[in-house]
């Protein structure tokens, strides 16, 4: 399973999906199941991009130099190790494209370490690649149902469906229903209390990278894949 899904993940950036220069395991996957939430102790320029500075907690805990780690849903890769903090250099186009750039010291991010081989799988395979921003719109909370509402860039839209996956700031999270411009995600108390999506508020943005396998189905068919998919082939099969 793990081999087909990095098998999948080659496919999907030789169709053109993006890409986080950052993370020197270009084949790193995650799972979407935040570890732990830690503090960012620090944020400093570096060249046009920057070293980012962040409490590790037990994500530290067997960390070695050179290994990938989802910071809010982007992959990183470990820089310098001083205990239980790790630091990051960060590329500017990934500051361009995520909401790293607006982190401050004190701030709480999402941490999952790599996937490895044989590990439990819980969520949907994550690569920590950003598709692009989202902006949440509206908090919805009603008893025991909490729900966020979030906007986004219309190209991102095609590849985020009902009852599909999405990582949001690198949650895995089912899609409740999607609009013309908008979608809604479902959270446990579980994941409100394990990550950071809880402090959201109106206008708070987020980094969103939609489903590896709709990301690859979508590029497959506007660029005409080699054995001619088409939408009644993918239908003979079971995928629709």
């Amino acid at each position: 399973m793990i081999g087909k899904a990095r098998s999948i993940a080659g496919e999907v950036r030789a169709l053109g999906a993006t890409c986080c220069s950052d993370c020197v395991l270009a084949k790193a996957l995650f799972t979407g199941i935040i570890e732990t939430t830690g503090a960012v102790a620090g944020v400093s320029t570096a060249g046009p991009g920057m070293r980012l500075a962040v409490e590790g907690g037990c994500v530290s805990e067997g960390i070695r130099i050179g290994a990938s780690v989802a910071v809010d849903g982007v992959c990183l890769t470990v820089s310098e190790i001083n205990g239980e903090r790790l630091s990051f250099d960060v590329v500017r186009e990934t500051l361009e494209r995520s909401t790293l750039s607006e982190l401050k010291s004190g701030t709480q991010v999402n941490l999952e370490r790599a996937l490895a081989v044989g590990d439990r799988f819980d969520g949907h395979f994550v690569q920590g690649h950003v598709d692009g921003l989202g902006r949440l719109v509206r908090r919805i909370a009603s008893g025991t149902r909490f729900e966020l509402r979030f906007t986004t860039e219309a190209p991102l839209m095609p590849a985020i469906v009902p009852k599909g996956s999405i990582a949001v700031s690198g949650v895995s999270l089912t899609i409740t229903d999607v609009s013309a411009e908008e979608f809604g995600v479902a959270l446990v108390p579980t994941t409100l209390r394990e990550t950071n999506l809880g402090d959201l508020r109106e206008g708070s943005p987020v980094n969103l990278e939609t489903d590896i396998l709709a990301r690859t189905v979508l590029h497959a068919l506007a660029r005409g894949a080699p054995g001619g998919i088409t939408m009644e082939r993918l239908g003979e099969h079971g995928f629709l």
